[in-house]
C-alpha cells in the first residue's frame, strides 16, 4: 500500500498446520526466510497438545470424520494409558538413537544428550522424543507431545492406535501446536496483532533466540 518500496517483500512459511489444528506457525518476512532453513535444518523438536476421545473410531482419526465403529472403554483406566505411552515413548527413543548415527557410548554423544541436542540431523520418520496424559476424565483425554519430523495427521493416527492398544477405539478431538523450536505461544500474535508495528516488534523480539539456536546447532 506504500507503493515500489514493498513490491520485492518476501513471505514464507516455516512448519505448516493443516486445517484441523491450531496453534504456533512460524513465517518468514525478507531475510528471514534464509533463516527458516537456517532453524530447519536444526531440526529442532514440536511441542502439541492432543486431544482424545475414547469409544469410536473415523475414517480420518478425527471426531469430525465418518464413524466407523463404536466401541466401550469403561475398561481403560490412567494407569493403563500411561503404559501404552510408556511403550511408545522407549519404541520411538531407539528411533531416534537410530536415526541420529551417533555412538552413544562416547563422551560427545553424553554432552550432546545433556544439553538435548541429540536429534536427527536429516531425514527420518516421525520421532516421538516425549508423550504424557495432561488430563483423564473419560471418555476424553489429552497428551503433550514432543516430536520430530511429524504431521497433525500421524498424531492424530497415534490416538487411533492408542485405542486399539486399550482394546478400544479413539478420535482425534484436537492437535493444537505450542512450542516450534525456539518459539513458543507467548511469541505467537493473535489475529488482532496482525499489524505492522507488532510484526515488526516480534521480529526484534526473536532475533538473538533465532541466532543463538542456530549458532549452536549448526556453528
Amino acid at each position: 500500500v506504500t507503493g515500489p518500496r514493498f513490491r520485492r517483500l518476501r513471505m514464507g512459511a516455516g512448519h505448516r498446520l493443516d486445517a484441523k489444528a491450531s496453534g504456533v506457525m512460524v513465517l518468514g518476512i525478507g531475510h528471514g526466510n534464509k533463516l527458516l532453513t537456517d532453524l530447519h535444518n536444526c531440526h529442532l523438536s514440536k511441542v502439541y497438545t492432543v486431544g482424545g476421545l475414547f469409544g469410536k473410531a473415523t475414517d480420518d482419526f478425527s471426531d469430525t470424520g465418518k464413524l466407523v465403529e463404536k466401541t466401550t472403554f469403561d475398561h481403560i483406566t490412567r494407569e493403563k494409558l500411561e503404559r501404552i505411552l510408556a511403550v511408545i515413548q522407549g519404541t520411538n527413543h531407539k528411533a531416534l538413537l537410530m536415526h541420529s548415527n551417533i555412538d552413544m557410548k562416547t563422551q560427545e554423544a553424553y554432552e550432546m544428550a545433556v544439553k538435548g541436542l541429540i536429534r536427527p540431523m536429516g531425514k527420518s520418520p516421525p520421532i516421538i522424543t516425549a508423550i504424557r496424559c495432561l488430563q483423564f476424565v473419560l471418555p476424553e483425554f489429552q497428551l503433550e507431545i514432543h516430536c520430530l519430523h511429524e504431521t497433525q495427521q500421524y498424531l492424530r493416527k497415534i490416538v487411533h492406535e492408542i485405542g486399539l492398544e486399550l482394546k478400544s477405539s479413539a478420535v482425534c478431538t484436537q492437535v493444537r501446536r505450542i512450542r516450534d523450536g525456539v518459539f513458543t505461544l507467548d511469541d505467537a500474535l493473535l489475529r488482532t496483532h496482525w499489524n505492522l508495528q507488532s510484526i515488526q516488534n516480534a521480529i526484534w523480539d526473536c532475533q538473538l533466540k533465532v541466532k543463538r539456536e542456530i549458532e549452536k546447532t549448526l556453528g
